[in-house]
């Protein structure tokens, strides 16, 4: 069952962020390292290519708070970052493994 917006599960989830057009030789210790000054982030993954283990210019950045998520998208989303204009956005919710979301919109 999908978790109602505004439940304390929700606003957790609702804290990872999309980035896209990142170089292909973004790290994910750079990726952390951009987005941090807007938060603790919890969690920050490339996404990369299952056989050849290269970055595919795209990944997720996730902070503790919505509020801090929100103060990286307005601040990041358009900008150039490693030589490339990234764009940011609210992760979309997808149901995980276990049973919770990724994000709530």
């Amino acid at each position: 069952m999908r978790p109602v917006c505004g439940t304390q599960m929700a606003i957790r989830l609702g804290s990872e962020l999309f980035v896209s057009r990142l170089s292909f030789y973004t790290t994910t210790e750079e990726l952390k390292r951009w987005f941090s000054r807007f938060g603790v982030v919890t969690e920050a993954r490339l996404i990369k290519d299952r056989r050849t283990q290269r970055p595919k210019g795209f990944g997720f950045v996730t902070f503790e708070s919505e509020v801090e998520a929100q103060n990286a998208l307005k601040a990041m989303n358009g900008r150039i970052v490693g030589g490339r204009l990234i764009f940011v956005e609210v992760a979309n919710a997808k149901p995980r493994e276990d049973g919770t979301w990724t994000s709530c919109k």
